[in-house]
């Protein structure tokens, strides 16, 4: 019942509220960078629960629009070309070169509770990596990333979880990258003819 402008039921904003607040604040702090080599620009590498099995090497990277899985990771899943739908779509590589996908796949990624059917893009191509996790599985999970931090923290359950990065690794990887890169490119001297 009402009088005036007072009522006895709660108002809508107050109840938007009450839900908003339920949800646990993610943050992070100085306390968070403990355990890293500060300072640092290392990329933030994990180790995810995906289709059943823990994988290491993957990259997390807020700056790709979709998930993808590299041959190790795919030959890893025992998965097989008739397990992908088609992908028409092509890529482009962190060397800038495109990339046709052999096709998708949709597969379970499981943090903590927490299951997520993620749409991975299957490349023939090399990488460090065994697959990259993009915007699409951190909005999924209501997830936020801090590579300074080397941490994906994420709500579950009225907590926050954390998932921690491997910046050993990550540095490893970079050595490998740049490895790899300097092996496939022919040299500036050997073009210029000296």
């Amino acid at each position: 019942m009402s009088v005036g402008r007072f009522s006895t039921e709660p108002d809508e904003r107050e109840s938007k509220r009450v839900k908003v607040s339920a949800t646990p604040l993610i943050r992070f702090s100085e306390e968070d960078k403990q355990g890293t080599l500060q300072p640092h620009d290392d990329a933030l590498i994990v180790t995810l629960r995906i289709g059943g099995y823990d994988v290491k090497r993957v990259l997390v990277d807020q700056g790709s629009a979709v998930e993808v899985m590299y041959p190790d990771l795919y030959k890893g899943l025992n998965l097989k070309p008739e397990d992908l739908t088609p992908y028409g779509s092509p890529l482009v590589s962190f060397e800038g070169k495109i990339v046709t996908p052999k096709g998708m796949i949709r597969l379970p990624m499981q943090t903590d509770s927490n299951v997520i059917e993620v749409n991975f893009i299957v490349v023939d191509a090399y990488s460090p990596y065994t697959a990259i996790v993009a915007r699409p599985w951190l909005h999924a999970l209501g997830a936020v990333l801090s590579t300074l931090h080397q941490k994906v923290k994420y709500p579950s359950e009225g907590q926050v979880k954390e998932i921690i990065g491997n910046q050993g690794m990550a540095r490893q990887f970079m050595v490998s990258a740049i490895s790899q890169r300097l092996s496939s490119e022919p040299s500036t001297s050997a073009e210029n003819g000296l």
